[in-house]
């Protein structure tokens, strides 16, 4: 069935659907009933039409700007890079940043044709020019997201602005015994001088 083929073919380059997932949801979608269907064909294209990137930080919105960038109390000289607009709403989930952000849209990756110029990087630059006190690089700790945070690093450098990366290591509650080799190493090389103490 070559309808149901391009079905499956369809589903399984979304990210983390594999073909036995992809089979299993084009086998529920043909099963379901044509209102279904158009709900969710309506949903799709709605949002694929009215969601754009945010003018100041990149992040997924419906507005000119996100709700982050409009929001006053937020520290607009503090800006947070990140990889992804779920990174956006991993570091939210924490309530412990009061800055803006920024949403690169990937990693460098050189093998996989990701450039600079395929990043959201002159959009980063413009910001850091105009004025900013610290930018984060809070990039993934892999080797796509530390070659990043190094080439930002030292692109924004000339502009003045506390460039700082986020920590990596043990996470709250580890226990070193299962923690890998890379984790620890990467944990005793960001350590930190302890407060207090006599």
């Amino acid at each position: 069935m070559k309808s149901f083929d391009r079905l499956v073919g369809g589903l399984k380059r979304l990210p983390g659907v594999g073909p036995k997932q992809a089979e299993r949801l084009a086998l529920y979608l043909v099963r379901a009933s044509d209102n279904e269907v158009d709900s969710l064909v309506s949903a799709l294209k709605e949002a694929k039409a009215g969601i754009r990137p945010c003018t100041v930080c990149q992040d997924f919105t419906e507005g000119e700007r996100c709700r982050l960038c409009s929001d006053d109390s937020r520290q607009r000289r503090l800006i947070c890079v990140v990889e992804e607009p779920q990174d956006v709403a991993a570091i939210e989930r924490s309530r412990s940043f009061k800055g803006l952000y920024h949403v690169l849209h990937g990693a460098l990756s050189p093998l996989e044709g990701v450039g600079p110029d395929r990043l959201k990087i002159r959009e980063l630059v413009e910001r850091v020019k105009a004025g900013v006190d610290e930018v984060i690089l809070a990039t993934d700790p892999d080797t796509e997201g530390e070659a990043t945070a190094l080439y930002l690093a030292q692109l924004l450098r000339p502009y003045g602005a506390r460039l700082t990366r986020i920590a990596h290591g043990v996470p709250l509650g580890g226990d070193l015994d299962y923690i890998d080799e890379r984790t620890l190493s990467h944990a005793l090389q960001g350590r930190r001088d302890m407060e207090g103490g006599t």
